[in-house]
């Protein structure tokens, strides 16, 4: 069993004894992180890779996966995960729409992520759900997982920064596909009655899926938290807490959370180490900058970076920081191929579970909502195309 589907098993992991090494060694590096990016960027930047932190421990202790989630619902018709989804997606639109209307949120500009509505999105997240089932991660869980301890998602990342490095000089073509642009809800509708069909389509979606499970006759008890510090986490707490953080990035950024665009910078950055003249590559001109400055100018690796710590700090203090280094030739194959899917398939859709599906429905963005109907439909397929790995359909 993969970890992503493994750390929310064992309701006494409050009994454990947590890891004193590991999590001095999370927090040691955390500390260190900060302040290296507050003497790079600033107190902004620092105060991100807090913030980066705590969502890797909150997708740790909650468990709070988007694949393994959308794998029981289309496998056994468990919802609870897409039902977490619909109120994290709640409180965030909640709390993200009026700032996005004024421009402004506690004084300080800013902007959603409001992309173009068009076949590259359409392809590229169903390529990226098809990953997430064979990759056995999303983008935010594969970070959490790596951090867990899983030497199976290292592979994954890995790749995933592969795919997105491979995707770069294809993006023209891609982009140039047939597009209806760029449209915002809270600019087409107005903030009320965008705030409103939004609560209403989530409502919607919850209540369908909550029907299909008395259907199928999914039962499940009231989850509570067997140690707020150790875990595991209620999914529906980690929830809250991720709409939370997404919002205190908005504020800190002046943009919501993003996770993919790193791998671009991480692999340029490999390249352009190893001596490769990536400003002659096609479409590689625009990002010598950002590929020749240091990382921690970058939010988005900073805030990686600290849910990576924040993940391995929640494992620590769970005491299941336990690293598996026997692979299955399945488990080395779908992670190769999933993690390049995963990486060339969020390329063309403007981003990735997080990137895309969270922070493009809380910002109001249409291609929020195609993405997500794309890459439900490529994990379907994904999760059918499991069990040729060794992998199962749960």
């Amino acid at each position: 069993m993969h970890m992503l589907d493994r750390v929310n098993i064992g309701g006494a992991r409050g009994l454990v004894p947590f890891d004193g090494k590991v999590v001095g060694v999370a927090m040691a590096l955390l500390a260190l992180l900060a302040w290296q990016a507050q003497t790079t960027a600033g107190g902004n930047m620092a105060a991100l890779a807090v913030v980066g932190a705590l969502m890797g421990m909150t997708l740790y202790h909650a468990s709070f996966g988007f694949t393994a989630a959308w794998r029981r619902f289309t496998s056994t018709g468990d919802g609870q995960g897409l039902r977490a989804q619909m109120l994290m997606l709640g409180l965030a639109v909640c709390l993200f729409f009026p700032a996005l209307a004024a421009g402004e949120l506690f004084g300080r500009p800013v902007f959603g992520f409001v992309m173009p509505v068009g076949v590259s999105v359409v392809i590229g997240a169903f390529i990226f759900g098809l990953g997430m089932q064979l990759g056995g991660g999303c983008g935010s869980g594969t970070l959490f997982t790596v951090g867990g301890g899983s030497t199976r998602m290292l592979l994954t990342l890995f790749f995933f920064i592969v795919g997105s490095v491979l995707a770069v000089g294809h993006l023209p073509f891609w982009y140039g596909l047939p597009n209806i642009g760029s449209v915002s809800a809270i600019a087409t509708l107005g903030l009320w009655p965008a705030l409103l069909l939004h609560l209403a389509c989530f409502a919607g979606i919850a209540a369908l899926v909550f029907g299909i499970e008395r259907r199928r006759g999914v039962s499940r008890a009231p989850a509570t938290a067997a140690d707020w510090l150790k875990g595991p986490w209620p999914i529906f707490a980690g929830a809250v807490a991720l709409a939370l953080l997404n919002f205190a990035t908005l504020w800190l950024a002046g943009r919501p959370w993003g996770i993919t665009s790193a791998f671009v910078l991480w692999g340029g950055k490999g390249l352009d180490a190893t001596g490769v003249e990536l400003a002659t590559w096609t479409n590689w001109g625009g990002l010598m900058g950002p590929i020749e400055s240091s990382i921690f100018f970058d939010v988005t690796s900073v805030m990686n970076f600290g849910i990576v710590l924040g993940a391995m700090a929640a494992a620590g203090l769970a005491g299941k920081f336990k690293p598996e280094l026997a692979l299955s030739r399945g488990d080395i194959l779908s992670a190769v191929i999933g993690g390049l899917l995963l990486g060339y398939g969020a390329r063309l859709a403007f981003g990735c579970n997080i990137g895309a599906f969270f922070s493009g429905i809380a910002s109001g963005s249409l291609h929020g909502w195609v993405w997500l109907a794309a890459a439900f439909a490529g994990s379907v397929i994904g999760v059918r195309l499991r069990p040729l790995f060794g992998q199962s359909r749960t």
